[in-house]
């Protein structure tokens, strides 16, 4: 059995400063990911930022430390927190096997590369500059701390395009990404038939482009078919605007908005329909994709999300740009064929499986290094 740290202030995205109060966190990413570490028979500890504790207090099935941020208008709690109490931590808890940290650009990354640099293992999903302060900081950041200081540590990318993107500045980073794993336990595979729906599964807000997802959809529904609905789950600052086109599109009856759902409530609407939809035009790894997925749902998406790569080559969906009816359509003709993809494609997904992958690395490290 092995000690883990994981290491991921930012719980969850907040598109401001001001960071959205949740309920709970067991449906974040880094949450699942370690549940993985959990259920393969190893003892974990998430450290996070104090910003991100749920508004009602939880009851965890691994030990969760929450870590007071400082300077807040300088390290920005929604993208580059500073929380002095890591260094501290890690200076009084050396018994640690592996820490995984979350992105090479972080302070929190910083002080595990310096303290304690054969253990710890970078998780890494950016695959270009951050754009805070016109990229300068990110910039200076990559060019000079990671190349002279963080030099040591490895990096799993989350993605083919981050592993192409950091491999500029950090020697040691693996050849094989490790996308956000998902439960499968809560995944169930379901053998009913699928149903004459769509799903979006988004923010609301002006970059997921949900107008034209509905203006797709609308296209579809005119080509002749009238059975088909869309389902959108999520909220944001465009909803009403998007509930007012869908009024003047005259579907109406046909889009249903949900509002944010629970994991409980939004995964049996997803394993219904033929495919999530995701128009986005800036995103990373979309954990939205990842469960469609493990559901054996396909996708019908934008280039833009990292994990465009994977689904293309896969063949678990349709990847283009700006697409459009048609791509409906298609999705729904060979349909069986994109489900028994994703279906055979999932268990690669497990947050078990990812978990699995950081320990063996871990592993064949002190192989090495013995040897």
């Amino acid at each position: 059995m092995s000690k883990v740290l994981v290491i991921n202030p930012i719980l969850y995205t907040a598109e401001t400063n001001r960071i959205p109060q949740v309920e709970s966190i067991k449906d974040t990413m880094i949450y699942t990911m370690c549940l993985g570490f959990l259920r393969a028979g190893h003892e974990v500890t998430l450290i996070a930022a104090q910003d991100y504790r749920p508004v009602r207090e939880e009851r965890y099935d691994f030990p969760v430390l929450w870590f007071r941020t400082v300077c807040r208008k300088l390290f920005m709690p929604r993208c580059f927190p500073y929380m002095p109490g890591i260094r501290r931590y890690l200076k009084s808890h050396k018994d640690y096997d592996i820490i995984v940290t979350s992105e090479v650009f972080a302070t929190w990354s910083y002080t595990a590369a310096r303290m304690a640099p054969e253990k710890t293992i970078v998780w890494h999903e950016l695959a270009a500059y951050n754009n805070m302060l016109h990229k300068m900081p990110a910039k200076f950041w990559y060019q000079f701390v990671a190349r002279l200081f963080m030099r040591r540590v490895r990096v799993v990318p989350r993605s083919e395009q981050a592993g192409a993107f950091i491999r500029q500045f950090m020697p040691r980073v693996e050849k094989e990404p490790v996308d956000h794993g998902v439960d499968l336990e809560k995944f169930p595979i379901s053998g009913e038939k699928r149903e004459d729906c769509f799903a979006v599964v988004s923010q609301l807000i002006p970059r997921k482009r949900i107008a034209h997802t509905i203006e797709a959809f609308d296209g579809f529904v005119r080509a002749g078919h009238e059975t088909y609905g869309l389902h959108i789950i999520g909220a944001g600052e465009e909803e009403a605007s998007l509930r007012q086109l869908v009024q003047r599109l005259g579907i109406e009856k046909k889009v249903t908005f949900h509002g944010r759902l629970s994991h409980e409530k939004l995964l049996p609407i997803v394993a219904a329909s033929k495919a999530l939809l995701v128009s986005t035009k800036k995103d990373n790894n979309m954990v939205s994709i990842v469960e469609s997925i493990a559901l054996g749902t396909p996708v019908v998406t934008t280039s833009v999300p990292y994990n465009a790569a994977y689904i293309r080559r896969e063949e678990l969906g349709i990847v283009e740009d700006d697409w459009s009816a048609d791509a409906l359509s298609r999705i729904v003709a060979e349909n069986d064929r994109y489900v028994a993809n994703c279906l055979a494609y999932r268990d690669r997904l497990s947050n078990v499986s990812c978990a699995a992958r950081f320990l063996a690395l871990q592993e064949r490290g002190q192989t090495l290094k013995r040897a």
